[in-house]
């Protein structure tokens, strides 16, 4: 029964959380909705690796966690990189 409640409270988050990267309203407030859908998403995989008896799913909630993380870096990388190329662009043609 505490899976249960667990499952629905993580879904729940999880569903706010893809509001919240739908809806922005900045780069940045989708970047960190992502980010916690995955982290979400790796805690629901533990979860369910408990409740299903399989913990061995666990290793997998671990990697995702790791891809997650690079994930979320590079993406904010990326931003980081195309708005310095922009304040560049933006000062050669003043």
């Amino acid at each position: 029964m505490l899976y249960y409640a667990v499952i629905v409270a993580i879904l729940a988050t999880m569903a706010l959380a893809l509001a919240r990267a739908l809806l922005g309203p900045s780069v940045y407030d989708r970047v960190l909705a992502v980010n916690m859908l995955g982290t979400k998403t790796v805690l629901l995989l533990a979860v369910a690796a408990f409740f299903i008896g399989r913990p061995d799913f666990l290793d997998l909630a671990l990697t995702y966690a790791l891809i997650n993380f690079i994930g979320t870096l590079a993406v904010l990388e990326f931003f980081r990189v195309r708005a310095q190329r922009r304040l560049a662009e933006e000062e050669k043609g003043d």
